[in-house]
């Protein structure tokens, strides 16, 4: 039997070697994901709201991000943590009548991030494995019809650079003075309508064999101060697997 908060979770009987190894594997995987609800390939619950279908041929590879190695600057402590952008759950933003009524119960968290000082944010985000990454997906959700003043209402991301295989998080100035691996200028046409959600595509060649990335949000779209991001998804395709604590700068490939 094995057991998960004092209750059993799972139950294998008699010699099955079979059973027995499926269960072992469903469990590492847990593990892995070290807290992120084992939202990968196999499962719905990472994607399934985000109002669009993955690319053919790539997976969910957010099961492979390293959250005890994730780094955020900028953001306020009084909304969620790094980790709150790689939860598996549908953001409370969507869960519609059921998310109010826990509101007004003072049951529902704060689960997005949203930027302090000014609209800026710095995430670094570590991998388990070497991968490839074709796309991302980020989902904003600032607060409509509301009476707030309009510089008060977080913003989603307008402009966000990508630096790829970095060792550590950028700094706001250093990032000013390295060229970024890429760099995406979002429009309010690109948000899904229904989730607040965008995908955008990456240089798929500039993106082959990546252990680490560092997303620089360099602003938000309007006039606000702050920058609201609720989920982040990753999809791609998955390498060999890393040994954790030792990122390495990996140099572009021949002919890139």
């Amino acid at each position: 039997m094995i057991f998960k908060d004092q209750q059993v979770v799972s139950t294998v009987k008699g010699a099955d070697p079979r059973k027995l190894s499926e269960l072992v594997k469903k469990i590492a995987a847990e593990a892995d994901s070290d807290g992120l609800g084992g939202f990968g390939a196999a499962s719905d619950s990472g994607t399934s709201w985000l109002g669009t279908s993955l690319p053919q041929g790539y997976d969910n590879v957010t099961d492979q991000v390293d959250v005890r190695g994730l780094d955020l600057l900028n953001a306020d402590s009084n909304f969620g943590s790094a980790r709150t952008m790689f939860d598996a759950s549908r953001p409370s933003a969507l869960q519609g009548s059921k998310g109010k009524e826990r509101a007004q119960a003072g049951e529902q968290t704060k689960d997005w991030v949203e930027s302090d000082t000014d609209e800026q944010l710095m995430l670094f985000i570590p991998f388990q494995s070497t991968l490839k990454v074709q796309s991302l997906y980020i989902t904003s959700l600032p607060p409509r019809n509301t009476d707030t003043e309009a510089d008060e209402v977080p913003m989603r991301p307008k402009t966000i650079q990508l630096y790829s295989n970095r060792a550590h998080v950028l700094g706001f100035e250093e990032a000013d003075d390295i060229e970024a691996t890429q760099t995406i200028t979002l429009q309010p046409q690109d948000w899904d309508a229904t989730t607040g959600t965008v995908k955008f595509d990456l240089r798929y060649v500039k993106f082959q064999n990546v252990s680490s990335l560092v997303l620089f949000i360099v602003d938000g779209d309007g006039d606000g101060e702050r920058v609201r991001i609720d989920r982040l998804r990753i999809v791609g395709e998955k390498g060999s697997k890393r040994e954790l604590g030792k990122l390495e700068k990996i140099g572009d490939e021949t002919g890139e």
